[in-house]
């Protein structure tokens, strides 16, 4: 049987897209040969669609779409795709997250979602009613199950103190099942790709059974979903592995012959003696010849980052209806890493870049910025902000008579540009991006309504010290941020001679701090035990405490780490602040 992944980029409500894009692509797989497709988890509304699901309108159309679906999809070919549905009978909640098989204008198999998740950003325990078993279909020989998403998660134990009393796969596999497909919607984060093989792996090695893994891809708000849609043999051996980041649909010639070199370098490959084993799709329909799963993508750290982050931008701009993006650039690391990755994002031609001196920024800062403009071919506008700057201080000198110069000043400052990127945003229909990086986000050391400002928070999920590797990163194949811009020590520069290490810790203590606390959940009392000083762990927890409040009001956050500041994060903001307390030996 040859069977189709059919990896997608879905929006939220897009009924008529998402529709046409399934029809297009079982149409391109029928036309080659294939007599199975799948597509990703939710495909027809999207994922996740939150509260829209207590919309009954929403749920209709979810449920007219299938119907379309039944009516122009091609004969011949069985089309797993994902959908809401209303829970037959008396259940606590009324809707359930399915996958339905059509096949020659008939659901002839629906499998309901078995374990909802509720940790991180996931609430789907909200809105659906699990589903009560789960059973086998027969196809052209074959006896499939159909485990959605979490349902194979069983045993990676997802999250702290997540346990499910169910085991899906189990139950598929005591069904008789000889064949897996593991339709998902799987936000990326670093790592998560070999987190997810590991798992469907595991089912072969354990059971003989292959799996055919279908993650979507796109970005929906925060949430990157990177694909890397997988297909493991009967001996858990990695058979295909499709494209991150991008949309393919591929034709599987066969599920068993194992990857010999998985590892290989794509631009080392000799494809002249391999027979190929799959065909990709391409979006405009055409089709390639393209030889086995050995030219992998660059499974580094930061090549993910960089694919997810682009990838973020664009489906932001591209499902909020926005063609042009904006920022301010200050000479700075943080801005200059967002800068590149808006023009890979958007295409230079649709960057403005806002160079907004004060009477405090370095000369450097304005010249390392032009450098970085014209090297990314982005337009360049300067705004001096002295004069803003003293009119508020003029209009504020009575109520700040008798005052020492601080941090209002410094805040004026930062607000005066945030005033003129959202003014220049507003007159032109430009989409602010926020260059705020997690460790500032983090211990607030940022100004609301200030650098604050933005649509989108294309970095608040990499910490200060991941921001300066990716621009190493992003200078790999030559200089594109000025060495300077890398190398100056950071500074706000909102007075004379600051840095930012007169407020924070150097921030590879910052960050390794900031790590064992969100990533790893530690105690102040673990973190001082590993070595840091507990006035410094003191010091970073009570910022951190503090600066919900301005978290609460930030732009969202793209997410590529396991816990990034947003949904997935939920603490609140009027409470006694105990995170400090330790143990002093």
């Amino acid at each position: 049987m040859k069977i189709a992944l059919g990896q997608i980029n879905t929006t939220i409500g897009d009924f008529t897209g998402n529709t046409h894009t399934i029809q297009n692509a079982a149409t391109r797989a029928r036309r080659e040969g294939a007599e199975l497709i799948v597509f990703p988890e939710l495909s027809l509304c999207g994922y996740p669609p939150m509260d829209l699901l207590d919309d009954p309108s929403f749920v209709d159309q979810t449920i007219i779409a299938l119907g379309h679906l039944q009516k122009t999809l091609p004969p011949d070919i069985a089309v797993v795709v994902g959908y809401v549905d209303r829970t037959q009978g008396s259940a606590e909640k009324a809707l359930q997250n399915v996958a339905a098989v059509v096949l020659n204008g008939k659901v002839v198999f629906r499998q309901a979602k078995r374990l909802l998740p509720t940790y991180d950003v996931f609430d789907e325990a909200r809105y659906f009613q699990p589903g009560s078993g789960s059973a086998v279909w027969e196809y052209r020989g074959y006896r499939i199950g159909i485990a959605i998403c979490e349902d194979i998660w069983w045993d990676a134990q997802p999250a702290p103190g997540i346990h499910y009393p169910v085991d899906p796969v189990k139950d598929l596999l005591a069904a008789g099942a000889n064949l897996i497909l593991a339709p998902s919607a799987s936000p990326f984060y670093t790592g998560k790709a070999a987190i997810r093989r590991e798992l469907i792996s595991s089912i072969g090695r354990t059971s003989g059974v292959p799996v055919v893994y279908v993650n979507a891809v796109g970005a929906n708000d925060s949430l990157i979903f990177d694909g890397t849609s997988m297909v493991t043999n009967s001996q858990g051996e990695l058979v295909h592995r499709l494209p991150s980041f991008t949309e393919e649909t591929r034709i599987l010639d066969s599920i068993e012959n194992p990857v010999e070199n998985e590892t290989v370098n794509r631009s080392s490959t000799n494809t002249t003696s391999q027979k190929p084993v799959s065909t990709p799709v391409t979006s405009s329909g055409k089709t390639n010849s393209q030889p086995s799963v050995n030219t992998l993508p660059d499974t580094s750290k930061f090549s993910g980052i960089e694919g997810a982050l682009v990838l973020g931008i664009r489906d932001y701009l591209r499902k909020t209806g926005f063609t042009r993006v904006s920022l301010g650039l200050s000479g700075g690391i943080d801005s200059a890493v967002v800068a590149v990755l808006a023009a890979r994002a958007a295409g230079p031609e649709n960057v403005t870049v806002f160079l907004m001196p004060s009477q405090y920024s370095s000369g450097g800062s304005v010249t390392d910025s032009e450098e970085l403009a014209a090297n990314l071919g982005v337009r360049a506008v300067t705004l001096p902000i002295e004069p803003l700057y003293q009119a508020f201080i003029t209009a504020l000198e009575g109520e700040f008579a008798g005052t020492k110069p601080g941090l209002a000043e410094e805040n004026i400052q930062a607000r005066a540009r945030g005033n003129l990127l959202m003014a220049w945003s507003n007159k032109f229909g430009s989409l602010t991006l926020a260059c705020g990086n997690k460790s500032e986000l983090a211990v607030g050391y940022c100004t609301l309504y200030g650098d604050m400002v933005g649509s989108l928070s294309v970095i608040g999920d990499l910490l200060k010290t991941e921001v300066w590797e990716l621009a190493r990163y992003l200078n790999r194949d030559g200089e594109v941020i000025p060495e300077a811009i890398i190398t100056k020590p950071p500074s706000a520069e909102l007075r004379p001679g600051q840095n930012d290490q007169d407020s924070l810790p150097p921030y590879e203590v910052l960050d390794a701090i900031l790590t064992r606390r969100l990533i790893g959940n530690e105690t102040a009392s673990q973190i001082v035990a590993a070595g840091y000083d507990g006035d410094t762990v003191g010091q970073v927890l009570q910022l951190l405490a503090r600066s919900e409040y301005k978290r609460r009001q930030a732009a969202p956050v793209l997410k590529v780490s396991p816990r990034a500041f947003g949904t997935g994060r939920r603490v609140p903001m009027a409470r006694k602040i105990h995170e400090v307390l330790y143990e002093k030996g």
